[in-house]
């Protein structure tokens, strides 16, 4: 057991750093010393906390600079005199101490077109090669911790785009329905239009600081990024649209195939370049 010097925000948006000296015990995490602090030094500490395994992304806050999670950022990481300092998430405004009001990333949320498939699929049709399923997947290991949102500099430094911009957060949910074989309609015009995906500049600090080590630029922002190029630029995808069977503003008609025959190429962008 070691005096470890802390130094928490306390009070709301305009509050302070307080420095204090608090036990810690070998094996322990940051939430472990703040429930100390909390329990024996200040009992009106506002601390937001859950599941303690690193799975609901609740205990989000700033450590030394770094958006973590608190339950996972074990002690031995620092050195034994450094001093800790911890900060709720600066990007969202705050309610007091280390707890934030993160209801814009919900707002985000109920923006985004849920799952649509055809009309004219019968449950028994959803079938996906595995691909296709472990690309999703992949995604939707998210915890909704917001350290994504938190970090990029889009949100946190310009207030001004958050009306227009829905973070790395929610710009992966789009792209994971933008890929998945069975979903119909065409989601790269609201990404680009109403989701902001021309402000990202794919700096991967989103994936750095992703506690489900998702590689969130390289798997959903940057292909989501190429497909709305293509739809927008490409000249063979414009002549095709120009020509073909239906206008950019209307849903995608699904592929007739099932994806479990067609390859791994996605029925919708098949359908519109051919």
């Amino acid at each position: 057991m070691s005096e470890r010097v802390f130094r928490v925000w306390r009070g709301s948006g305009d509050g302070g750093l307080t420095e204090y000296e608090v036990e810690a015990n070998e094996g322990e995490v940051v939430l472990d010393i703040l429930l100390r602090l909390q329990a024996t030094q200040v009992p009106d500490l506002a601390v937001r906390w859950n599941c303690k395994a690193g799975k609901c992304g609740s205990c989000s806050v700033e450590i030394n600079g770094m958006p973590r999670l608190s339950c996972m950022t074990r002690m031995s990481i620092f050195e034994p005199d450094e001093v800790i300092t911890v900060v709720p998430l600066q990007t969202f405004p705050v309610v007091r101490d280390l707890v934030c009001d993160v209801s814009f990333n919900y707002d985000k949320a109920r923006e985004i077109p849920s799952f649509t498939p055809s009309p004219d699929t019968a449950p028994g049709d959803f079938r996906m090669q595995q691909e296709d399923v472990e690309r999703g997947q992949e995604f939707r290991k998210c915890i909704e911790c917001f350290l994504c949102n938190d970090v990029c500099h889009v949100i946190r430094d310009h207030e001004e785009n958050k009306e227009h911009f829905s973070g790395p957060r929610y710009l992966m949910r789009v792209a994971e329905l933008e890929m998945h074989p069975w979903d119909t309609a065409d989601r790269r015009k609201i990404a680009q239009e109403e989701f902001g995906m021309g402000y990202c500049n794919i700096t991967k600090c989103c994936t750095e600081v992703c506690p489900e080590n998702i590689q969130i630029t390289d798997n959903s922002l940057i292909p989501l990024k190429e497909r709305v190029a293509d739809r927008k630029y490409d000249p063979l995808v414009w002549l095709g649209r120009t020509i073909g069977r239906r206008p950019t503003d209307t849903p995608i008609v699904p592929n007739t195939r099932r994806p479990a025959d067609a390859g791994t190429i996605i029925g919708k962008e098949e359908d519109e370049e051919g």
